[in-house]
């Protein structure tokens, strides 16, 4: 090769090095923007778009006339765009926050993973924009309205703690629903705690949560009552007392309900032969379940989270209905059954809620009509989150007495899973509903989770 064409090619390769170097480093410089976002620059009540999915422009043009304080338009293109897309629950609590504009309020905020899990952030903002919607079309809080804010904490431990000091700091911020992960909500407390805010997560298990803090609520039972409908069903119903754990060390949730499943299963007169942390490097599903069928196992136990829900679906499939499998609620999922579907025929998984459990209930007709499919558990603990909020305010609208309303032994509103009443530790007083995977049509994947009869 000549040196005029070494050359050149020298130049060339130089050329596209400094090109892949300049957008590795661009990437890691929207993430550490993204990391560096102070708590308030995470907050919206309609002024920026939070959500990173398909966003109409109609949508765009009414959060761009919220910032402008141009409610009139802004009201006019949310609505345009919720006829385009009617179950985006963003564009609906923006568009009850623009319907007050300017006038007196009542601040909540939802704090949830918008950036890492939009699709579990989504089903929470609509529990929270269905109860908004209706409380404030009946009139409001004795006439006064309620307003919404959106934080995304992207379910870090650190971002929730920035987003909690800003709320603490924010008077007219009167509670909050969130966080989404024990992790998080357990971090984010001991700030929420500090400033005497009221957080009720619809989503955190872990029984640490118990007697955390007398401002830390949760409208989701805790692991300890789930552990015990799941291990009673396991030796009662299946007949079967033998069984091997998968958990995730990394996750205070999974470790917790890997604990507490445990516990109740000895109760029950039972054994848990092996423990599999699926967070371990070197784990191997085909392994982990060949050792656990050797060990003589009738009984998978899926306690991982949603960030080892994949590790988890992996044991799913590879075990092909040859034991009994069940599951804690991250296993609830889409997911679950678009990717393991046949595998997965009889799984059964312990929630808070499901639509069909509860025939009497009117919020599961209204939820339909409002979203146009059915709702998650976790849509209804969200809705019971933000109906506590709104029943407490009722009582007396400030911090103090949203706190001394919800500890309130007479305190008792009705939410999608019916009377909202909690305990002294902040824990809610409610059943669990065991759901099991069936053939059906209503995920449209073929598969769907359907109430234990």
């Amino acid at each position: 090769m000549s040196q005029k064409n070494e050359t050149t090619l020298l130049v060339f390769s130089l050329l596209i090095t400094l090109g892949l170097l300049g957008g590795i480093f661009w990437f890691f410089d929207i993430i550490r923007f993204s990391q560096n976002q102070s708590g308030a620059e995470r907050i919206s009540f309609g002024e920026t778009i939070l959500n990173t999915g398909e966003v109409t422009p109609d949508k765009k043009a009414g959060v761009q006339a919220i910032s402008e304080r141009n409610y009139t338009q802004a009201i006019a293109s949310l609505e345009t765009s919720l006829k385009l897309k009617r179950n985006d629950p963003q564009a609906l609590i923006y568009l009850n926050n623009a319907r007050i504009g300017a006038a007196k309020s009542y601040s909540i905020v939802a704090s949830v993973p918008v950036g890492n899990n939009p699709n579990a952030s989504l089903e929470i903002l609509r529990g929270i924009a269905q109860a908004q919607k209706e409380v404030n079309t009946s009139g409001g809080i004795k006439g006064v309205p309620l307003k919404v804010g959106i934080a995304n904490d992207d379910n870090n431990p650190e971002i929730a703690q920035q987003i909690a000091a800003s709320l603490v700091k924010n008077p007219d911020v009167l509670g909050v629903v969130g966080p989404y992960s024990s992790d998080t909500t357990l971090a984010a407390g001991t700030i929420y705690d500090a400033g005497k805010l009221v957080a009720i997560t619809p989503i955190s298990t872990s029984v640490k949560i118990s007697n955390f803090s007398p401002y830390i609520f949760r409208t989701v039972p805790s692991d300890f009552i789930a552990a015990r409908s799941l291990a009673n069903y396991m030796v009662k119903n299946l007949q079967k007392r033998q069984a091997a754990v998968f958990f995730n060390s990394r996750s205070d949730y999974s470790q917790s309900l890997k604990s507490e499943f445990v516990s109740s299963v000895l109760l029950e007169g039972g054994r848990v032969l092996g423990e599999f942390d699926v967070s371990q490097g070197n784990f191997s599903a085909a392994k982990s379940l060949q050792q656990a069928t050797g060990e003589g196992a009738e009984v998978l136990m899926l306690a991982t989270d949603t960030e080892s829900l994949d590790k988890a679906l992996q044991v799913v499939q590879l075990n092909q209905k040859r034991l009994n499998v069940l599951g804690g609620d991250d296993v609830y999922s889409i997911k679950t059954l678009e990717v393991v579907g046949e595998a997965a025929l009889g799984m059964v998984v312990a929630v808070p809620w499901h639509i069909l459990g509860d025939r009497q209930s009117d919020f599961a007709q209204k939820s339909r009509d409002l979203w146009g499919a059915d709702v998650s558990w976790r849509t209804a603990m969200a809705y019971d989150a933000t109906v506590a909020l709104i029943a407490a305010l009722e009582r007396n609208p400030t911090r103090s007495g949203v706190q001394q309303a919800l500890t309130a032994s007479d305190f008792s509103p009705t939410g999608a899973s019916g009377a909202i009443r909690f305990l002294p530790s902040g824990d809610r007083t409610g059943p669990i509903q065991l759901v099991k995977v069936v053939r059906g049509n209503r995920s449209r994947t073929g598969y769907d989770f359907e109430p234990v009869r």
